[in-house]
């Protein structure tokens, strides 16, 4: 498989270098994180002095001895170095029993740099804090970006490079497939056999009927507003008792395995958070594809998806804006910055336009306000509101 440099990621772990934390790298099942680490480790091997560079990959039967936490524990104390910077890389770690064991000592005696990963269904960032006694320090990765699929295939041209974007998403395992359908067979059995297997292991789920139900409704109603109640109501048909606890439970189940992201609402003018209902958006928008089909395809919610995924990428806190009963797409904060965010597929009609800039108009604040839409043209501006074409924002840092 051809490889790219992923510096947004590299970056951040070079940054954290000799931190005290213990640097988690976490994202949804097949987005990168071995290769990241494994290209972590060769960065380390070339660039950086006087190295002690402990590497244990559990995918690999080479290291089946280290399947307990004091075979780990001792292992990896047997090849400190007195003197060198003794940095320690464990892939898959929860394939170790009781991992957090090895890890908390280990880390404790303060001789080591260590990085982790692991299947997200066992090591969940809200976890993280009762698993390891000492600091922790999450990096998020995630499918691959426009950008990233721009330079994988050494794309020229964005704005026809954007749909096929659309239609092929950031699995990167699918590239080596030739074919759209075959790739969508990869994608589904990434869903089906790693993420819903993690989340079945993890929390001795019985009933996969109902699981399968509650993914194919997200699914089918990605950007829409959504609770656990109203989709129990909807799975009702499966004909036995469902409680909408249960519902909400299998939704965080989804959500801790980063299969779904949830985005809150937030009332703008109230500066407010609401907990009535929520919006899904998927990790990548071609499980949609490889679950459900590509008949009756609504990009506009597969583009809303996309900037979803890209924010969150980005670092800021989304929301869902709601305004006078009026929906912003998304209200993104970082820190001080305030960005709002209408999503179309197309505007080119007028009564579309005016439609999708009228929420933002009415807002009254000075912090920027951005329509994305699949425009192929210049940005411009449009009393005060950014017009932008989606390919430009997703290679830009607006």
């Amino acid at each position: 498989m051809k490889l790219i440099n992923r510096s947004f990621y590299m970056n951040k772990l070079i940054n954290v270098m000799g931190t005290p934390d213990i640097k988690v790298i976490t994202g949804v099942r097949r987005c990168g994180k071995s290769i990241l680490l494994e290209a972590f480790r060769k960065f380390l091997q070339k660039e950086i002095e006087n190295t002690n560079i402990i590497h244990i990959n559990f995918n690999l039967l080479d290291y089946d001895d280290l399947l307990t936490y004091k075979a780990l524990y001792d292992y990896v104390n047997s090849k400190y170095k007195e003197g060198k910077l003794n940095i320690l890389l464990i892939d898959e770690i929860q394939m170790c029993n009781g991992f957090e064991r090895a890890i908390n000592g280990l880390h404790a005696s303060e001789k080591y740099d260590i990085y982790i990963t692991g299947s997200n269904a066992f090591l969940l960032s809200s976890d993280l804090a009762t698993l390891f006694t000492g600091r922790t320090f999450g990096i998020k990765v995630y499918p691959f970006s426009f950008s990233e699929y721009l330079e994988y295939f050494d794309l020229k041209d964005k704005y026809e490079a954007i749909d096929r974007y659309i239609k092929e998403g950031g699995m990167a395992g699918s590239y080596l497939y030739k074919e759209q359908e075959t790739k969508y067979d990869y994608v589904a059995e990434v869903f089906n056999t790693l993420i819903v297997r993690d989340i079945r292991q993890k929390y001795k789920i019985r009933n996969m009927q109902l699981m399968d139900k509650i993914v194919d409704y997200l699914m089918d109603n990605i950007s829409n507003l959504s609770s656990a109640r109203n989709m129990t109501n909807s799975l009702k048909n499966i004909k036995e008792n469902i409680h909408h606890t249960t519902v909400g439970s299998y939704i965080q189940y989804l959500c801790n395995a980063f299969a779904f992201y949830k985005i809150r609402r937030y009332d703008i003018k109230g500066k407010k958070y609401l907990s009535s209902s929520d919006k899904y958006y998927l990790s990548d928008h071609t499980f949609r594809f490889a679950k459900i089909g590509t008949k009756n395809i609504d990009y506009g919610r597969i583009i809303e998806n996309i900037i979803a995924i890209e924010l969150l990428r980005r670092g800021y806190e989304v929301y869902a804006g709601i305004l006078y009963k009026k929906e912003i797409d998304f209200v993104a904060i970082k820190r001080n910055e305030k960005i709002y965010i209408q999503v179309s597929d197309n505007i080119s009609d007028e009564k579309t336009f005016e439609r999708e800039v009228s929420p933002l108009l009415q807002i009254k604040d000075a912090y920027p306000k951005i329509l994305i839409a699949r425009t192929r043209n210049e940005q411009y501006l449009y009393e005060g509101i950014k017009i932008i074409d989606i390919s430009d924002w997703l290679v830009s840092n607006i």
